[in-house]
């Protein structure tokens, strides 16, 4: 098995660098174990050349009226984790930090990198290790869609590096006249893998003028069973519930939405702890309106999160009291924006403003001690204000384009830090210098995107995208003082600090495809490149590794790593390859896939970048007669060897996994879905997947997480 030290040494000595032609390579290798091997489409060609769309629930709903690229439905064994649907798709991977702590790879790019909202609000996730990132707010349950841009998120939309998702919601839509009609869409599933439940949906009454809605969910699940036995601490628990209204007078509308989500213990196995509770409250208030000549939105967004995480209740328990931890980290933010629409220039015109203000607290306690605490990221302030245009239309040559520009004005702030009467001298150093120095920064970047398309013929469109795009430093890796394994979730098993004079990202980036669709067959690959100038990447944290010559090195060799990181800017690149394709054999049968390459490298010195996907093929043989329908479905993912020598990085092996999954449409309101994950019961590991730190089951410390074994699933749907 594969293992690896939690605070191993950094090598001096550069790596061998594999060709980028391996990359390409990949593919042939994986096609022979999945020729005879069929499964779902993931996203057909549609009218939008610049948006995939995956509807979980309510295509059999009557009042649903979105126009998506591919119906898919949710494979009824598929666990708690949003961020694996969206891995689905052209491009995009997950990466499993815990049940309800999965976050969205895209191209290579994670986390804070990609422009993730849920009902297109942006929240600030509550802990510094992101264990509650955004889409850790859209359970299954009460997903109606996931909107993924592809490849770049347009400007409107906000900051960010790489791509957007939106998570949306099911929601009751307003009716057709003044008579009130009432609706619900609820589903109720079950999966063996952790002998899990989820429950949800929403329901409610709405007229042409008024709509009310009630929605709610429960998730429960025990530890994840594996080839290789349990992982211990991998259970999870959630429940959310809230409420919505909206009037509509003409062509005016004013929506109001609220949600609480309560997450109770819920395991973190490649973190140093497990979430104990995450509460929080969002809201959103929006108006839109239609004017003669344009047209005008305006939202509101507020989100609060208190979370607590500890190494005790999950895990077994340190042997020493003074072992003991429990962190504690909040985050409020408050957001407004504007956006207003007009026919100009031969097409629309889009003219917007926001901000965002966000104030985090992380505060490390030992529950034992009253006298030890630690504000390792003490009342850190951040904001931003934005303004955009952005232009859509037709242009010469039977171009069509959409062009946009951004500007973002950054502010950020640190307290003081501080600590108890039982923490050690060598930290209180550390908080010294840190409340000597001057934390307050501003920044101001600039994005634009071009993101253009021809249709060449009536079943061929080109697709090209030129953009600059930019991201700044978080608060984590900009004023982390204390060395500790706070990352934004690399989970890496290295322990940071941070960098206040770090510099933003800036990606430029092209990429191409075309949109092929035929009587029977279609086709949308796409090709791409990103040049990443100051990418903030851990380093070692001086020039002599493992020699513990200052104090940053002195605490993070007391906390059981002798070779921290720092956050630093160098420079990267990132290129590939994804594609779905699709074959309708006849009018039952039809053969879909997924094709996914991306190799990412620093650019500043010999190595590979840390975490990125390794190459993937998915097919399936999709079977539908009326209301019956079944797929057979393979994964088959390469080895990586490309890993990242800075960050310790373990290559895998790769592996092949079958699904089979079948539905009944029992009335156009009621739906039942089967199906079995890892048919064969097959030992394998997501290269995504964080290494092993509690030591109560039966997978040892240090070794990268195994998948879950074979899981039988069932979910019934109800919609009227």
């Amino acid at each position: 098995m594969t293992s690896i030290s939690m605070a191993r040494a950094r090598s001096a000595a550069p790596q061998t660098r594999i060709r980028r032609s391996a990359l390409l390579a990949s593919l042939p290798l994986l096609a022979p174990a999945l020729l005879a091997l069929p499964a779902p489409a993931f996203a057909q060609a549609g009218t939008d050349p610049l948006t995939d769309i995956v509807t979980i629930t309510a295509q059999h709903t009557p009042r649903d009226t979105t126009d998506t690229l591919q119906a898919e439905t949710l494979p009824p064994a598929t666990g708690p984790d949003t961020a694996a649907i969206v891995a689905r798709l052209p491009g995009a991977a997950g990466i499993g930090n815990g049940a309800l702590s999965g976050q969205v790879q895209y191209r290579g790019l994670a986390g804070e990198r990609i422009n993730i909202r849920v009902n297109g609000q942006s929240i600030a996730s509550g802990g510094p290790n992101l264990m509650d990132p955004p889409l850790h707010y859209a359970p299954l349950p009460l997903v109606e869609r996931i909107e993924v841009d592809r490849g770049v998120s347009p400007v409107r939309n906000g900051p960010g590096l790489g791509g957007g998702v939106n998570a949306v919601l099911k929601s009751i839509g307003f009716g057709d006249g003044p008579a009130v009609d009432t609706h619900y869409d609820l589903v109720l599933s079950s999966r063996s893998a952790d002998d899990s439940i989820a429950a949800g949906g929403v329901a409610g009454m709405a007229s042409d003028t008024l709509r009310l809605q009630v929605l709610a969910a429960y998730e429960d699940g025990g530890d994840v069973e594996t080839p290789e036995g349990r992982i211990a601490g991998s259970g999870h628990n959630r429940h959310v519930a809230g409420f919505g209204t909206g009037w509509r007078h003409g062509a005016h509308t004013v929506s109001l939405d609220w949600r609480r989500t309560e997450t109770g213990e819920t395991g973190n196995p490649p973190f140093a702890m497990d979430i104990r509770y995450v509460d929080t409250d969002l809201a959103t208030l929006r108006y839109d309106g239609e004017f003669e000549g344009f047209d005008l939105t305006l939202k509101a967004g507020w989100s609060d999160v208190a979370h607590a995480m500890n190494n005790f209740g999950l895990r077994p328990a340190p042997a020493m009291p003074m072992a003991y931890r429990e962190t504690f980290a909040d985050a409020q933010s408050l957001s407004f924006s504007g956006e207003l629409g007009l026919d100009m220039l031969g097409g629309q015109v889009r003219l917007g403003l926001d901000r965002a203000d966000t104030d985090h607290d992380v505060i490390i306690t030992n529950p034992e001690n009253a006298g030890f605490f630690i504000t390792s990221l003490p009342s850190i302030e951040e904001s931003r204000t934005g303004a955009f245009a952005e232009w859509t239309g037709a242009l010469a040559s039977g171009w069509e384009a959409e062009l946009g520009l951004r500007a973002d004005r950054y502010e950020t702030d640190a307290g003081p830090a501080r600590l108890g009467s039982a923490v050690p001298a060598m930290p209180g150093m550390l908080a010294m210098a840190f409340n000597m120095a001057d934390h307050s920064r501003e920044d101001t970047t600039l994005d634009a995107v071009a993101r253009l398309w021809r249709p060449l013929s009536d079943t061929t469109t080109l697709r090209v995208t030129l953009a600059r795009k930019t991201r700044v430093p978080n608060y984590v890796e900009r004023h982390a003082w204390l060395p500790t394994a706070a990352s934004g979730g690399l989970a890496d098993g290295n322990t940071y600090v941070g960098d206040p004079d770090l510099d933003p990202e800036t990606a430029w980036i092209v990429e191409a495809g075309l949109d092929w669709s035929g009587s029977r067959v279609w086709l949308r690959p796409t090709v791409y490149y990103r040049r990443i100038d100051d990418y903030i990447q851990g380093v070692p944290y001086d020039d002599t590794p493992g020699i513990a010559d200052t104090p940053v090195e002195m605490v993070s060799g007391m906390n059981g790593d002798p070779t921290p990181l720092r956050f630093a800017n160098t420079d990267a690149e990132l290129m590939g390859l994804d594609m779905d394709f699709g074959w309708q054999l006849d009018a039952h049968w039809q053969i879909s896939g997924v094709v996914s390459l991306v190799d990412g490298e620093r650019r500043d010195i010999n190595d590979n970048l840390y975490r990125i996907a390794p190459a993937r093929l998915s097919m399936a043989a999709n079977w539908q007669d009326g209301p019956w329908s079944a797929t057979l479905e393979a994964i088959a993912v390469a080895d990586q060897d490309n890993v990242s020598v800075t960050n310790s990085e373990a290559p895998t092996d790769g592996h092949v996994r079958v699904n089979l999954y079948g539905s009944w449409d029992v009335t156009p309101a009621i739906s039942v879905g089967a199906g079995i994950e890892n048919l064969f019961d097959e030992t394998w590991r997501d290269h995504l997947a964080g290494y092993n730190r509690n030591s109560g089951g039966d997978i040892g410390v240090g070794e990268r997480l195994p998948g879950a074994g074979r899981s039988v699933g069932v979910r019934i749907a109800l919609r009227g």
